[in-house]
């Protein structure tokens, strides 16, 4: 397994080889100008190319010259410096980033020390500052280039690993996810089964980030049936939940299924996969990320096999009932609507006597008077809860689904 070079002390852009960003240790020059690391430019120009990476102008000769200037000026300053140590960013001027770009562009690039170089200083360059990242972002072919690396088949797990780093550290800057949304989903589709890779054999990071990407580029409902009709995907979502422990991942494997969970057949899956078991588990783990899981419950519930299946599971009902108010108002107002999947559009006396035993009738009051519920459809819900669950109870009650008032009589 190849392994990333350590971060070094910030050296002048001009020692830095543009193509592998690391010190040149034996500079040669093209007939443009542009100095490299021998073994770098070799391997460039071996691979077929007729173009200076920084320039991309193209290449009367081949032939390279030792630039000696340049690598006595590189030995007096490494003496001068002792030994390197540790230190912050790493700097990438436009050229060296116009390098790197047409490097990894190049589609024979599947796996060697110098693209996972490329990659490795590209995301360290783009973990030291937010500036670095919009930098990166709006650099002209840097989404596409990098994206095409994913796109690729036979490239290796390290390399794909960084792939996905960088679109994870990226991605929250404007524009970037609908490039993003555009290249994978429209374009690259290859893309799709090279992020199942990742969640299937990556590194637990690797897969928190696949994960937080699949989800920010379920855009539309087409990308969103695309991802969630890949062959296996969603179950290798659901076997993420199942088998991995950590509440970073589930909350991005969450985030990514409620995106996912726009229609029938979709949701029918996720319940078919024992999902509401899964959900069940969570609400009942008080350190677990309960508002994801009950955001994705309330989809489950809009279809038949799902509410079926929440009724057939008391624990998660009862689980539900519990957290109503004890979060925030979106997740009160998911709980609303599963209760109500349940209790009322489904008519189970169980799920209803079971709401009863949690205190479920003054829960319900208390959202309707705390303004939890200022949608007109969520106070419908509440005035429906209301009407089944005091069934039995000897108390009568008059209510105003427009207003947050309830009146007893």
């Amino acid at each position: 397994m190849v392994r990333r070079d350590e971060l070094h002390i910030t050296v002048p852009n001009l020692f830095r080889c543009p193509i592998s960003m690391d010190v040149m240790r034996s500079p040669v020059s093209l007939s443009t100008g542009v100095t490299y690391e021998r073994s770098s430019i070799q391997h460039w120009l071996d691979s077929g190319h007729d173009t200076c990476p920084a320039t991309m102008q193209i290449l009367q000769s081949k032939d390279f010259v030792p630039n000696l200037n340049l690598r006595r000026l590189i030995n007096l300053w490494a003496q001068s410096h002792g030994p390197m140590s540790p230190a912050s960013s790493p700097i990438l001027s436009d050229q060296q980033l116009r390098g790197l770009v047409q490097y990894i562009a190049n589609e024979n690039e599947k796996f060697n020390q110098n693209l996972f170089n490329s990659l490795a200083k590209m995301v360290d360059f783009a973990k030291a500052s937010d500036e670095n990242r919009r930098f990166l972002a709006n650099f002209n072919g840097f989404v596409s280039a990098v994206v095409g690396v994913l796109n690729r088949q036979g490239v290796e797990i390290e390399v794909l690993e960084l792939v996905m780093r960088l679109l994870d550290l990226i991605s929250p800057q404007n524009g970037v996810v609908e490039q993003l949304h555009q290249l994978i989903t429209k374009s690259n589709r290859n893309c799709l089964s090279s992020i199942q890779f990742l969640l299937e054999r990556g590194s637990l990071r690797s897969k928190i980030e696949s994960a937080r990407v699949l989800g920010s580029i379920a855009l539309d409902a087409d990308s969103k049936r695309l991802m969630a009709e890949k062959e296996g995907l969603l179950s290798v979502l659901n076997h993420l939940l199942s088998s991995e422990t950590d509440r970073s991942l589930h909350d991005a494997v969450f985030s990514c299924l409620v995106s996912l969970s726009v229609t029938r057949s979709i949701k029918s899956e996720l319940v078919r996969f024992g999902l509401v078991q899964l959900i069940t588990e969570t609400l009942l783990n008080p350190d677990a990320c309960a508002e994801k899981a009950l955001k994705l419950l309330s989809k489950i519930a809009t279809c038949a096999e799902g509410r079926s299946e929440i009724s057939g599971e008391p624990k998660c009902v009862a689980a539900v009932a519990e957290r109503l108010m004890k979060g925030s108002k979106e997740a009160t107002e998911d709980g609303v609507a599963v209760l109500w999947s349940v209790c009322c559009m489904l008519g189970d006396k169980r799920a209803q006597e079971c709401v009863r035993k949690r205190n479920g009738v003054a829960k319900i009051l208390l959202v309707m008077q705390s303004g939890y519920c200022e949608g007109h459809f969520v106070r419908r819900m509440c005035g429906d809860l209301m009407k089944v669950l005091s069934v039995g109870l000897g108390m009568g009650l008059s209510y105003d689904t427009m207003t947050k008032h309830i009146m007893p009589c």
